[in-house]
């Protein structure tokens, strides 16, 4: 059988482990207990989260049990990482609704029965705990000068950096100490960005239990370009269907860069390597079928077979310039606009396909967008009922992207 950590350095999860060899060793002969958190800072998990969701998976799978932690308690500092000021602070009832959200969307990915997984919240063990009690029992293991090395602190010195985010450190450590104690948890796992944080707590477990504890980060979800994959300029592309339609999803996974193909099917599928690569392989106008395979298989994972068959019918008549409604995106709007007239500007800043009426602008003036197949060539375009057929409009921007306004 194959051990799971090969597994997972095969398809390129791994990024840096402590001990590699002894955990490589421990993950093929036992069965332990391993942990990721998920601090509530909104209202759905993304598709950055989803590559995590996906080493729990695999893990699962291979007869581990996987902790998600939800950060019902760290959210309410707000992890320094990555920052280059303080986290908009979040009131109680916010966070724990999020919580609550992330919590249904965990139940759709792995197999909480029989005790095979746990969900667990900080907020139950950290809001009641005793400052100088903590500080004498926790504190005392942390060097402030050390610290302050650290990349996710160092870059804050100069714009400020408060004592209030200082302690996100310790609090996250906490919890791997926590979990070990109460749940036998050997393994904290989390993105790249997170080794310092993860470092902490086994660090603690060590000095406190003197215990033996695994580290383990994954790569963040980049593109070929470097950027950070699961954004567009809508904003992130969330797993929840309300905020990011599956239509969207799938064409977003359908319009990947092509040296990206090979590796999103390896993170993003189980999919067998051989096929990856196989498909990953494929040159030329080729490369869509792999495109294709990618989007059809994280979007019925995420949102079942019925959704993904749904979107990828759409995306097949679109690209065939078929005008079927299939699970394109629509926004409803009220007949008495479109009597009176609307900007096409004002419009596509209304739909959400500009951020803003500058972009809307620029977009018009390159020439990418067009109204039922028609380029739209003056940014003073007037948009009224005669352009609508059926009460329906296809708007689409560039190439890709596509949108209806239905009359109601």
């Amino acid at each position: 059988m194959t051990n799971v950590f090969d597994t997972l350095k095969e398809r390129g999860y791994i990024d840096q482990v402590t001990f590699e060899d002894e955990l490589r060793e421990l993950l093929g002969n036992e069965s332990i207990t391993f942990y990721i958190g998920f601090d509530a800072t909104a209202d759905s998990l993304t598709l950055g989260h989803f590559l995590q969701i996906m080493v729990m998976k695999h893990l699962q799978m291979a007869g581990h049990r996987p902790i998600a932690l939800l950060g019902g308690g760290t959210t309410m500092i707000g992890d320094p990482s990555g920052r280059t000021d303080m986290r908009k602070l979040m009131t109680k009832e916010f966070i724990d609704k999020n919580a609550q959200k992330f919590k249904v969307q965990f139940e759709k990915f792995l197999d909480f029965s029989d005790g095979k997984a746990l969900m667990v919240n900080n907020a139950d063990w950290l809001s009641d705990l005793n400052y100088l009690d903590f500080m004498r029992e926790i504190g005392v293991h942390f060097s402030v000068n050390r610290m302050l090395t650290l990349e996710n602190y160092k870059t804050r010195l100069e714009t400020g950096l408060t004592f209030f985010e200082f302690g996100y450190l310790l609090l996250q450590s906490y919890d791997f100490l926590h979990l070990y104690r109460e749940h036998n948890c050997v393994l904290q796992i989390g993105g790249s960005d997170q080794w310092s944080n993860i470092l902490g707590g086994y660090e603690l477990i060590r000095r406190v239990e003197n215990g033996k504890s695994y580290a383990m980060t994954i790569k963040l979800l980049t593109t070929a370009s470097g950027e950070k994959m699961g954004k567009t300029a809508k904003g992130a592309i969330w797993l929840d269907p309300n905020k990011t339609p599956p239509y969207e999803l799938y064409q977003y996974l359908r319009n990947v860069d092509d040296r990206d193909v090979e590796k999103f099917l390896a993170l993003l599928t189980f999919l067998p390597m051989d096929e990856v690569r196989r498909l990953g392989s494929l040159e030329g106008a080729e490369i869509n079928k792999a495109k294709e395979v990618l989007a059809y298989e994280v979007t019925k994972f995420i949102h079942g077979e019925e959704e993904a068959i749904k979107a990828q019918k759409a995306s097949r008549a679109l690209f065939a310039g078929a005008k079927e409604d299939g699970s394109i995106p629509f926004t409803e709007m009220e007949r008495s606009i479109f009597e009176e007239g609307i900007n096409i500007v004002d419009l596509i800043k209304d739909i959400g396909l500009a951020k803003s009426k500058s972009e809307g602008r620029r977009l018009i003036q390159q020439g990418g967008l067009s109204i039922d197949d028609v380029k739209v060539d003056s940014i003073d375009r007037v948009v009224n009922l005669d352009d609508f057929q059926e009460d329906k409009i296809l708007i689409r921007k560039g190439k890709k992207v596509y949108h209806q306004v239905r009359i109601k």
